[in-house]
């Protein structure tokens, strides 16, 4: 819950608890953004008029990172062009100031109900003629061979494999499995996790690692082919 003012913040983070959820609460645009951007968080209510950053800003860079996250405006601004403005920024509602109670938590359970951003979590994976245990960490063929995964390594793995038929940015590698953004850390480090990962899987499963996580050029990495869940 992103919003300058008290009274307001309090009383949604009130009714999202008494209905079940765990809020988080931020009182300005740039530390709203990153609380969006821990691990974790499975939607994002935004007021648009805030010190530090406006809620447009903040929906902007949060788009960069999480392109799916699902964001609800909580605003007074409530004409035809500044309804179509936020849907258009990339919000996935638009809810104008005063809202009941039982309206705000209906439209919250509408948006999560559509949201790719809530995937089932994958516990196994078959990769070529090897199986990757997300749990225990290893990648398997048998007794004989097997390989431990890092546990950035899986975090990777299971954030692909949670997001089976999207590129996923390095960008939003970083936010999600760090909570940092990608000006903190060059995203070289993402890369190279990723060929650590290919290598591992080449050399138990078989088959060209490029195979097993794919390279999207322009947008990132997705699974490959060879992958399944189990």
């Amino acid at each position: 819950m992103i919003e300058d003012e008290t009274p307001i913040r309090d009383a949604v983070v009130q009714v999202l608890r008494n209905a079940g959820y765990d809020p988080v609460d931020a009182a300005d645009g740039a530390a709203g953004l990153a609380a969006a951007r821990r691990p974790g968080v499975c939607l994002v209510l935004l007021d648009l008029l805030m010190p530090k950053l406006d809620g447009m800003e903040v929906l902007a860079q949060l788009r960069k990172t999480h392109p799916t996250l699902p964001v609800i405006i909580l605003t007074a601004r409530g004409t035809e062009d500044e309804r179509v403005a936020g849907l258009k920024a990339g919000a996935d509602d638009y809810v104008v100031k005063p809202f009941s109670s039982k309206e705000l938590i209906a439209r919250v359970e509408a948006v999560l109900r559509r949201s790719p951003e809530r995937p089932e979590i994958v516990h196994l994976l078959k990769a070529g003629k090897a199986t990757v245990d997300l749990e225990r960490r290893e990648v398997h063929a048998g007794d004989e061979q097997r390989t431990s995964l890092s546990e950035t390594e899986c975090a990777v793995l299971s954030h692909l494999a949670a997001n089976p038929e999207r590129a996923i940015s390095r960008e939003e590698l970083l936010t999600r499995l760090w909570g940092i953004s990608g000006g903190q850390i060059e995203t070289r480090t993402i890369d190279m996790h990723v060929a650590r990962l290919r290598a591992k899987l080449a050399s138990i499963g078989g088959d060209d690692g490029e195979r097993y996580i794919v390279t999207v050029r322009g947008k990132g990495y997705m699974l490959g082919p060879l992958v399944k869940a189990q």
